[in-house]
Formats: structure tokens, C-alpha cells, sequence
């Protein structure tokens, strides 16, 4: 798989043309929540149990990349929240030194996507970071985590997560506009610093 430039339809998005996600609850009982010993397949081929990494863990969760050539569910744009993961996905790539400069040991990717689909988007966006395959649900079952049901398939709704030692410590949700979660986490992570 060649690992090309990000088209620009991908990036270029006008966020004001979209509907926003709304705050429905979903995520609040998350701050405090221990995570389950569950392991999760990763595209660097490695598996990674969240509930064990020591130290200070960051993780975005989004709904589907897209794949050049590959039409996205009908009516996708129409669905407050889904247009945007590659943008944000982007912005953690390219504020991922600054994340772990601020405080972060490490930083993930997470959607209900099998691991050869997210591999593709990690080549082709050269991601630093790998992307976790959550395609059983375990992990979103267990948490509760928000999702949204699109063309039969369940998907995760956009948010980040901060793990300390296996604990939530702090929730960004709902997020938008995508694009601005990284720095909006970037931010949290500075004022922890000081």
C-alpha cells in the first residue's frame, strides 16, 4: 500500500456547513471509571491492554476514516458528529511531539474499524501513533462508551480521552470541530504542567 497525500477533500472542510454533535450524556459517567482488562488489536501489530499502561495515556476515539476511492455511508455529512476524522486524526499526528512534551506518555487512535482498515490510514497518514481496533466492541461495551449506529454498523462518537494509570481522568466530549481536539487536549495536558 503506497501511503500518499491526504486528499485535500479530506481536510478542507467547511465546519460551519455541518451539524454539530450535541452534549447527550453519553460520556459523563466516564471521569472515575477504571478501564477493563481488555486487549486491543493495534496497526503496529502489537496488543494493547489500556487498564496496564502506567503513566499518563491519551486517546481519541472517531467514528470511520475514509479511504481514497471508498464512498463514505449515504448520508454521512447529514449526521451531527461523523465528518471529520481525518482532520483530527491529522492534528494529534501533528501534535504528537508537543502531546508527549506536555505530559503524555502516549497517545492512541480508537474506532470500531478492523486493524487492515485502520492500517491503511495509518501508512497513508503516517501516523507516530498507532491506531486501536475496538471491531468486537469490548472495550465500548464495558465502558459504555457513546456510539452511533450508521448503515448497521456501530461506530464510536468523536471524543478524547485522558487515562492515568488505567483511570479516566478527563473527558473532551462532544468535540468539535474535530480538527481542534488535539490542541483542545494539548491545552489540558500544558495547564496540568505548571
Amino acid at each position: 500500500m503506497s501511503a500518499g497525500p491526504t486528499p485535500a477533500s479530506y481536510m478542507d472542510v467547511d465546519w460551519s456547513s455541518l451539524p454539530p454533535p450535541e452534549d447527550d450524556g453519553a460520556a459523563r459517567h466516564l471521569v472515575g471509571a477504571r478501564l477493563p482488562g481488555v486487549a486491543l488489536a493495534a496497526t503496529d501489530g502489537t496488543e494493547v491492554a489500556l487498564a496496564r499502561l502506567p503513566g499518563r495515556t491519551v486517546i481519541f476515539s472517531y467514528p470511520k476514516t475514509g479511504q481514497p476511492g471508498t464512498e463514505m455511508p449515504e448520508g454521512w455529512d447529514a449526521i451531527p458528529g461523523a465528518r471529520g476524522c481525518t482532520p483530527q486524526t491529522c492534528a494529534f499526528r501533528d501534535h504528537h511531539a508537543e502531546l508527549i512534551a506536555a505530559g503524555a506518555d502516549r497517545v492512541f487512535g480508537l474506532s470500531t474499524q478492523d486493524t487492515v482498515y485502520q492500517r491503511e490510514a495509518a501508512q497513508r497518514l503516517h501516523l507516530p501513533f498507532p491506531l486501536l481496533s475496538d471491531a468486537a466492541l469490548r472495550l465500548t461495551t464495558a465502558l459504555r462508551l457513546p456510539v452511533m449506529l450508521v448503515g448497521g454498523a456501530t461506530l464510536l462518537k468523536r471524543m478524547a480521552l485522558i487515562i492515568e494509570d488505567g483511570v479516566v481522568a478527563h473527558v473532551f466530549y462532544p468535540v468539535f470541530p474535530p480538527d481542534q481536539n488535539a490542541a483542545e487536549v494539548l491545552g489540558w495536558l500544558r495547564a496540568r504542567q505548571e
